[in-house]
């Protein structure tokens, strides 16, 4: 069932260039990276989404200037160091800047550690992390030329909640919340804020094949339910506006609450 999301502010990222990877991922409907692009349009950015799926993101562009924002695509493979720096090279070239950097490109395959092979291993680390690192490579270095800018990393509860299956997964997101502690202070003083998401279990096309196992972790929050990914989209806009100008190194938990024991 589709919650009652509250709408996005009109004008919280007016005048901002965002960059979103992973934008063209769907749900029943909308993704987290599909949702957070046309919320980041809706509240004034100008967005440039990249996506290996172009037909997923020409569907996230499409909603956006449905909608009267303004998104440019690019299909990209965000582990290639080379092809990342071309195309971020060109963007703010053509924008001339990029204020947002919003690292939502991420698989997910659930294995026990017996059962994960090293492809699997190997497809995690390269899209969950080294991805995250080389854009913040291609983009930071331009943020604290100009003296400000936000970096948002997408996280998961996995990253410190054991789960049998989530083991590389988890792993990966871990590493990447302490990456986003370290780069709040090497690019901090020169005003350009790294902080995370950590979202709970939220409902997209990649969870809904998991079935009734995956809604029984909706369950299992405090709020007893599956997010909806505006709700996440949500959360990954208030960390990249001004609202949390003093928020840096921090992961907002997105996760529906952790229930009372007894």
């Amino acid at each position: 069932m589709t919650q009652d999301v509250p709408s996005a502010r009109p004008g919280r990222l007016a005048g901002r260039v965002a960059v979103i990877s992973g934008a063209g991922s769907v749900g029943p409907g909308w993704g987290n990276g599909r949702a957070t692009a046309v919320i980041f349009a809706r509240e004034g950015a100008t967005v440039y989404l990249t996506d290996r799926d172009k037909d997923a993101l020409d569907v996230t562009a499409e909603r956006i200037r449905e909608e009267g924002g303004t998104a440019h695509t690019h299909l990209l493979d965000v582990t290639e160091p080379d092809a990342v720096q071309a195309y971020f090279q060109e963007t703010e070239r053509q924008a001339g800047r990029v204020d947002i950097l919003v690292n939502n490109a991420g698989i997910f395959h659930f294995a026990r550690t017996a059962d994960t092979t090293p492809d699997t291993f190997d497809a995690h680390i390269a899209i969950n992390l080294r991805a995250p690192y080389l854009l913040v490579q291609a983009l930071a270095p331009g943020m604290t030329e100009r003296g400000h800018g936000a970096i948002v990393n997408v996280s998961s509860g996995a990253a410190n909640t054991p789960g049998l299956g989530s083991g590389i997964y988890g792993a990966t997101k871990a590493a990447l919340e302490s990456l986003t502690r370290l780069w709040a202070a090497e690019y901090g003083p020169a005003g350009v804020r790294v902080n995370a998401v950590a979202a709970g279990p939220t409902r997209t096309e990649g969870t809904a094949a998991y079935g009734d196992a995956f809604e029984s972790a909706g369950q299992a929050v405090a709020l007893q339910r599956l997010a909806d990914p505006e709700e996440i989209a949500g959360a990954i806009a208030f960390m990249a506006s001004a609202d949390a100008s003093y928020v840096n190194g921090a992961t907002l938990s997105a996760m529906g609450g952790q229930p009372a024991l007894g």
